[in-house]
C-alpha cells in the first residue's frame, strides 16, 4: 500500500472524515446552494442578502455533518448513550445551530434574517432528498 492509500485509510477511521464523506453529496448540495445564493444575490445588487442566505445553507450543513458525526460516534461506541442522552446532544446542538443563525439576523437586520431562510431552505431540501429514497424503499417492501 502506498503512502497516500495508508493515509486515506488512517483519515477513513477519523470520526469527522467519515461523517463528512457519507454526507458528500449533501456537502456538494450546500456548495452548489451557497454558490447560486451569491451568484442571484450579486446579480440583483443585494450581495449581503446572498452572503447571509450562503451563511444560512453553510450552518444547515454543519448541523447535518455534526449529526452525522454524532451518529458515526454513536455506532462505534461501545458504551451504549441512552436514548436521552443521545436527544440530549441533538438539542444542544440544533440550539447551537439555532443561536448563531439568530444572532447574525438580529445584528446584521434586516439583510441577516436571511440567514433564517438559507438554513431553512437547506434543511427542507435535504428531508425531501432523504425522503424520495426511503419512499421508494417503502413501495418496494
Amino acid at each position: 500500500m502506498t503512502n497516500e492509500g495508508k493515509g486515506r485509510a488512517v483519515l477513513a477511521t477519523l470520526p469527522l472524515a467519515r461523517a463528512a464523506a457519507n454526507q458528500r453529496r449533501t456537502v456538494i448540495l450546500a456548495a452548489a446552494l451557497a454558490a447560486a445564493s451569491l451568484l442571484v444575490g450579486a446579480s440583483f445588487g443585494r450581495w449581503d442578502v446572498g452572503l447571509f442566505v450562503a451563511v444560512g445553507v453553510l450552518l444547515g450543513l454543519v448541523n447535518s455533518v455534526l449529526t452525522e458525526l454524532s451518529l458515526v460516534r454513536f455506532a462505534d461506541s461501545v458504551d451504549l448513550l441512552s436514548r436521552k442522552q443521545f436527544a440530549m446532544s441533538a438539542l444542544v446542538r440544533l440550539m447551537g445551530v439555532s443561536l448563531i443563525a439568530f444572532v447574525l439576523a438580529i445584528v446584521f437586520w434586516p439583510a441577516g434574517a436571511t440567514v433564517l431562510v438559507g438554513l431553512a431552505g437547506f434543511q427542507l431540501i435535504t428531508v425531501v432528498f432523504t425522503g424520495f429514497p426511503l419512499i421508494k424503499e417503502l413501495r418496494k417492501a
